[in-house]
C-alpha cells in the first residue's frame, strides 16, 4: 500500500468520499494536486496530513510557531533556494542539516538542497507550508529590518504587529520603525534583484510581495495579514496617495536614491476582494539609451531602422504588445535626435521618464485632455517632433497622420503583432491608404528575450528535424539555461530586444494604396528591402550564444 492509498484510507475511517473524487485523488499526477484536491475539498487539514506523513515515515513534526529561531541561520542556505524549494533552514550540528519542508515525498530538491549546502546529511522536519513561508520571509529580511539584532538573537513566527483601524492608528503604525523598514526593505531588495515591477497582492491570509525580474513574476516576501493595512498605508504615504481613499483606483509616484542615482516609481492601486493590491513599475533613466544602439538590436535590423529615423517628416511607428520595449525605444530614439534647435513634444500616459530639453504633456482624460485633443494643441506649438505614447482610437490616428503629412515628425506606437500588421490596423481605424502610403516612413514591432546566463549556460544539442521545422538553415552551436546563483537558479539573466523592420518604398506605398495583403507586402519586402521577421531576428541571437531557442520560440509565438 502507497502513501497516496494511506492517507485515502484514514480519511475514509471519518469521512465519505464521493466516486468521483475518490478517483481523481486516486488520478492526482503528482503531490501537489493531491494536497490541493485534498484541501480544498475540506477532506484533511495540512497538519493531519503532515502528522501521517511523520507517522509513515518517522519523520518529526515541527510547530515552527512554537520554535525559537536564530537570526544566524540565514547563512545556512541562501535566500532563493529556500523561496524556491520552500524549505526553512532549521539547523546545522555536525555534519547534518536539519530543514523544515511540507512535501517529505520530493527527494529531488533534498539532494539539490545537501549539494548546495555540502552538508554530508540533510535531517526532515515536517512544517506547515504557511508557516515554513512566513518563517523564511523573516529570516532573509532580518538584516534590514532589524539591524541591531546579534548573531544570538531570536525571532519566533507567530510574532505580528497589531494594527487597529482608525485612520489616525493606521497612519501611526505605518510610520512606525519595523513597517517603515520592511517597506525600505523590498523596494530595496527589488532593485538589487534587477525587478522592472513590485506587485504588492492582499490573500484571504496573507499579504505577498512579488517581484517582476527578466519579464518573469517570482514571490519574495509574505506579510502576516495583521500588517497588511499598515503596509498598504505606508506605500500610499509615500506615494502621496489619499489614504482614506479604498474603493477607487488610484496613481502615483515616488523617487528613492540607489546607488548615488534617482530611481522613479510609478505607482497604481487597485481594489480587490482582499484589499488593494500595488504595482510599483521601477524607471531608472540609467537603462534608458543614448541611442538605438545601445538597445542590443542586431545590426541588419538596426541599419534600416536608423535610416528611418532620419526622415525630415512622416511617421514612425513601434509595434509590440505590452512589456516589450516599444516606449524604451521610442525614449531612445528621442535622445539620439534630441538637439537645442529642435522642439520636441511627447503626449504620454503617463510620463514615464522625464527628460530634459523636451516638453512633456501627461494626458487627462477626466478633464478632457486626451491624445487627440492635446495633439491637436501641440501642433499650434511649432513642434519639430511629435511622440504620441499610443495611437489607442481613430481619431488620434487621423490627426497623427495628418500632422506628419505638413512636416512634423511623428514618433508613436500600436498594439499589433507585426510590422506590416500597423498597416492593416490603421487602415481598420478608418485611415485611407493613400494618407497611410503618403504619410508613414516605416513600421516595426519588437519583443524582449531573455539573455542566458553567461555563468552557467550550457551546450544544447539540437536534432536536425528540428532546426528543419524552424527553418534554420544557418550554422552554429545553440546553448540552452541551466540555473546558478547568480542567475537566480532560472538560467537566464538580463534581456535583449529582437526587432523587425518594415522600411517603406515607393513600391509598398503602391501596395498600401492598392490595398494588398500584409503577406504580399511581407513578401516583397523581404526580397528587396531587407526585412526579415522577428522569429529569424531572434534565431541569430541563439547562434550567437545570447539566448536558448526555446525562449525565442515563447517570445514570438502568436
Amino acid at each position: 500500500m502507497n502513501i497516496k492509498e494511506k492517507i485515502l484510507g484514514h480519511i475514509q475511517k471519518n469521512k465519505s468520499i464521493n466516486q468521483e473524487m475518490l478517483k481523481a485523488l486516486q488520478e492526482a499526477d503528482n503531490y501537489d494536486t493531491f494536497k490541493r484536491l485534498l484541501m480544498e475539498n475540506h477532506l484533511i487539514n495540512e497538519e493531519e496530513l503532515l502528522l501521517i506523513f511523520s507517522k509513515e515515515f518517522k519523520i518529526p513534526f515541527l510547530d515552527l510557531k512554537k520554535y525559537k529561531i536564530p537570526y544566524k541561520n540565514k547563512d545556512l542556505l541562501p535566500q532563493e533556494i529556500s523561496f524556491k524549494y520552500k524549505v526553512f533552514p532549521v539547523c546545522n550540528i555536525g555534519n547534518v542539516f536539519t530543514i523544515a519542508t511540507a512535501n517529505p515525498l520530493n527527494i529531488i530538491t533534498h539532494d539539490d538542497i545537501r549539494i548546495i549546502s555540502k552538508a554530508e546529511k540533510v535531517d526532515l522536519v515536517l512544517s506547515r507550508e504557511d508557516d515554513i513561508m512566513k518563517a523564511i520571509s523573516i529570516l532573509y529580511k532580518a538584516d534590514e529590518v532589524s539591524p541591531l539584532l546579534d548573531e544570538d538573537s531570536y525571532f519566533e513566527v507567530g510574532e505580528t504587529v497589531e494594527v487597529k483601524d482608525s485612520l489616525e492608528n493606521l497612519i501611526d503604525e505605518s510610520e512606525r520603525p519595523p513597517i517603515v523598514r520592511a517597506v525600505d526593505l523590498f523596494i530595496y531588495n527589488a532593485l538589487k534583484k534587477r525587478a522592472s515591477d513590485i506587485h504588492i497582492e492582499p490573500y484571504q491570509d496573507r499579504l505577498v510581495i512579488k517581484y517582476r525580474i527578466d519579464g518573469v513574476l517570482h514571490e519574495e516576501f509574505n506579510f502576516p495579514k495583521k500588517n497588511q493595512q499598515a503596509v498598504l498605508a505606508r506605500l500610499k504615504i509615500i506615494s502621496s496617495l489619499d489614504i482614506t481613499e479604498s474603493r477607487l483606483p488610484q496613481d502615483g509616484r515616488f523617487k528613492v536614491k540607489f546607488e548615488n542615482r534617482e530611481i522613479d516609481f510609478r505607482v497604481s492601486s487597485l481594489p480587490t476582494h482582499f484589499g488593494e493590491k500595488f504595482v510599483l513599475r521601477v524607471l531608472d533613466k540609467e537603462n534608458l539609451s543614448t541611442g538605438l544602439r545601445n538597445l542590443g538590436f542586431s545590426e541588419e535590423p538596426l541599419k534600416i531602422f536608423e535610416e528611418a529615423i532620419k526622415a525630415p517628416f512622416g511617421m514612425i511607428v513601434v509595434t509590440g504588445p505590452t512589456g516589450s520595449g516599444k516606449s524604451t525605444t521610442l525614449y531612445s530614439i528621442i535622445n539620439q535626435i534630441n538637439t537645442p534647435e529642435k522642439n520636441i513634444i511627447t503626449i504620454e500616459d503617463p510620463i514615464e521618464y522625464q527628460i530634459e530639453g523636451i516638453t512633456q504633456i501627461h494626458v487627462n482624460t477626466e478633464i478632457g485632455l486626451s491624445f487627440a485633443n492635446g495633439l491637436r494643441s501641440v501642433l499650434r506649438q511649432s513642434p519639430d517632433i511629435i511622440m504620441v505614447g499610443e495611437i489607442r482610437d481613430s481619431e488620434t490616428a487621423d490627426i497623427a497622420i495628418k500632422a506628419s503629412l505638413t512636416g512634423e515628425l511623428i514618433l508613436s506606437t500600436l498594439h499589433t503583432n507585426t510590422a506590416a500588421g500597423t498597416i492593416t490596423r490603421l487602415i481598420d481605424m478608418g485611415i485611407e491608404p493613400f494618407l497611410l502610403a503618403s504619410s508613414l516612413v516605416c513600421a516595426t514591432a519588437q519583443r524582449l528575450i531573455r539573455k542566458l546566463c553567461p555563468k552557467c549556460k550550457e551546450k544544447d544539442e539540437v536534432e536536425k528535424s528540428v532546426l528543419d521545422k524552424l527553418k534554420i538553415t544557418a550554422k552554429g552551436q545553440f546553448f540552452k539555461p541551466k540555473g546558478c546563483p547568480y542567475c537566480g537558479n532560472t538560467g537566464y539573466r538580463g534581456r535583449i530586444a529582437i526587432l523587425e523592420v518594415l522600411l517603406l518604398d515607393d513600391k509598398i506605398k503602391e501596395m498600401i494604396i492598392e490595398r494588398r495583403s500584409e503577406d504580399e507586402i511581407i513578401d516583397y519586402a523581404a526580397k528587396n528591402k531587407g526585412y526579415k521577421p522577428l522569429r529569424d531576428n531572434g534565431f541569430s541571437h541563439c547562434l550567437e550564444g545570447t539566448t536558448s531557442l526555446e525562449e525565442v520560440i515563447r517570445a514570438t509565438s502568436e
